[in-house]
């Protein structure tokens, strides 16, 4: 006979997720990824040209 319990090791669904879980999104990481090389830019062009 199949056991259909759950078991109690399994986490609760209702446990909310963390930071980690947020940026592992795509669209957060592409629009940091802009706004990292937007700042990079700037700091460049700031040493380098000025």
């Amino acid at each position: 006979m199949l056991d259909t319990k759950q078991s109690d090791a399994a986490p609760p669904q209702d446990e909310p997720r963390g930071c980690l879980f947020a940026l592992s999104q795509p669209p957060l990481m592409i629009f940091l990824a802009v706004i990292g090389c937007l700042l990079l830019t700037a700091a460049l062009h700031d040493l380098l040209w000025l």
